[in-house]
């Protein structure tokens, strides 16, 4: 397969290399960053209108908070980046960004 030179075709290049079968739908697991903590009640409601659930995971010794959300769908490197576009477009006004994501296979 054939993926961008960027780092989300990175990620999808590993994952082809290891054998993870790009046929089938699979859980994709989404990270939304905000520049301050907590994120403003409204964009998690607008996050849970876009997504369905939503987990918050509170800031710790190795981590700044974020939120995270999951679709269910087949991987691919357009959908990787159109999740992101929206949901960063979506979460602007909150100081939120979606920048990273993975699988568990």
């Amino acid at each position: 397969m054939n993926f961008p030179d960027d780092t989300d075709g990175d990620v999808l290049r590993s994952l082809d290399e290891s054998g993870f079968d790009f046929s089938k739908p699979t859980t994709i697991d989404f990270n939304i960053d905000f520049v301050s903590w907590p994120p403003h009640p409204d964009a998690i409601s607008k996050l849970k209108e876009f997504a369905g659930a939503v987990e918050i995971y509170e800031p710790d010794e190795e981590y700044s908070g974020y939120v995270l959300f999951n679709i269910h769908q087949i991987l691919s490197y357009e959908l990787v980046i159109d999740t992101q576009e929206n949901v960063t477009t979506l979460m602007a006004e909150y100081g939120g960004v979606c920048e990273s994501w993975g699988v568990f296979s």
